[in-house]
């Protein structure tokens, strides 16, 4: 790998976005969506990217990474409109934010994007296809999926990028993601982005990439410096009502990390039975549930989402207050991921985690990774009235408010429409 590292650079004010080698019809559309000033990993990787070169990205959530690689993913498609790029995520929430990105930047140059996650009706995204899309992004899942059924070719991609990379081998994708390479051509360009750099990941740019350039904009498993961190030591009994004081106290959007979707949902329908606006995001919930829950938490509706760190991937929200680990995370690269959800686009944010007695050493894990003592508080006097149990008549009170039948949910899936009902767009891009 090449030893050329670009590190920890601040921003600063004299770095724009005309400075990158961004073409002027996609720099109007920035300077529309307001976008001025790069971020140090934008700043760093556009114009890597632009040249084709590969890159190995190391960069926190939060700082910006899509357009890192969205904006040069656009132009230089455009420059080749034969080819086409593909993305490969963990998560069909990260998926749909980077949908929603590329298409920001693309929709008037009449980019074709096709997105291909499970849970969704393949038989859209079959239609998707068809209508020879531009850019694909999907998880290792379902593009496998497609390969199988041979509804996708991948011989025409010329530049492939892997986001969150280190998440992805955490969730045991490594068989498809190494399936997925296989399919590509040889020649291409290749983005890999990860918050941290293990065996895995250097092994693949050992093995698939072409003298990468490392960028790294913060050493890997540095902690958002924006995020006050703090941690209670607690009895497993007692973290509810923990939770409940913590909830009183702060009134911004919280997001609460559990670790078992079994868990999150009987917080998140206690959280519900006590008064509070939560929702909840696991892998048992539907893609629709998925997106109604986020939908309402960006929109405020919900005050508090419930989530695992599975279905936590993709979640960018603005101003988050409060990141609560109430259960912590199984490995130590996750905290970095989780608290990432706070203290975005160069606000602050709070992190506070929920350990028990025995879980001394997992802290330790943390602060070795992060390189950052977790201060511990005294633990306040905490509600005498514990979390009620939750009643059947509450239960059905509850799904009536957030299952799949409520009029939120059917509201946002009466204005989805299929792909193949979009316009067309054939301005810059053709075929």
């Amino acid at each position: 790998m090449n030893n050329n590292t670009q590190s920890h650079i601040k921003p600063q004010n004299e770095h724009r976005f005309a400075d990158l080698g961004i073409q002027e019809n996609i720099l109007s559309v920035l300077n529309q969506l307001n976008f001025k000033i790069p971020t140090p990993i934008q700043h760093k990787a556009i114009p890597v990217a632009i040249e084709g070169k590969d890159i190995v990205g190391i960069a926190q959530t939060g700082t910006g990474k899509s357009l890192a690689f969205g904006i040069p993913l656009i132009q230089r498609l455009m420059q080749m409109p034969q080819n086409k790029g593909l993305i490969i995520l963990p998560t069909r929430e990260l998926a749909a934010q980077i949908n929603e990105t590329l298409q920001k930047i693309g929709r008037g140059f009449g980019l074709k994007t096709a997105v291909l996650i499970g849970g969704a009706s393949m038989y859209q995204q079959v239609s998707q296809l068809r209508q020879n899309p531009h850019i694909i992004i999907g998880t290792p899942g379902r593009i496998n999926d497609h390969i199988k059924q041979k509804t996708l070719n991948l011989g025409t991609v010329s530049i492939l990028v892997l986001d969150e990379a280190d998440c992805m081998f955490d969730m045991g994708f490594a068989p498809q993601i190494k399936q997925i390479l296989l399919s590509v051509p040889k020649n291409r360009q290749t983005m890999l982005f990860s918050a941290t750099m293990p065996d895995s990941i250097i092994k693949i740019a050992t093995q698939h990439m072409k003298l990468p350039v490392r960028v790294e904009i913060a050493r890997q498993g540095t902690a958002n410096e924006k995020v006050d961190h703090e941690s209670f030591f607690v009895k497993k009994d007692y973290k509810v009502r923990l939770l409940e004081k913590l909830l009183a106290e702060y009134k911004g959007s919280v997001l609460v990390f559990c670790r078992t979707k079994f868990g999150a949902k009987k917080i998140c329908q206690n959280l519900y039975n006590k008064g509070f606006t939560a929702a909840e995001i696991h892998s048992n919930r539907s893609l629709a549930q998925r997106r109604q829950a986020l939908d309402g938490f960006k929109s405020g509706r919900h005050r508090i989402l419930v989530a695992t760190d599975i279905a936590s991937r993709g979640i960018d929200v603005k101003g988050i207050e409060l990141v609560v680990n109430f259960d912590l995370p199984e490995s130590p690269g996750d905290y970095v991921h989780r608290i990432g959800r706070t203290g975005r686009a160069g606000m602050t944010g709070k992190a506070i985690s929920l350990v028990t007695p025995e879980q001394k050493s997992k802290v330790r894990e943390i602060e070795r990774l992060i390189r950052s003592t977790i201060p511990i508080s005294q633990l306040p006097e905490l509600p005498h009235n514990e979390f009620t149990a939750t009643t059947p008549q509450q239960q059905a009170v509850y799904q009536r408010n957030t299952g799949p039948n409520n009029q939120h949910q059917n509201r946002y899936q009466k204005n989805q429409r299929p792909y193949s009902h979009r316009p067309p767009f054939k301005k810059h891009f053709s075929h």
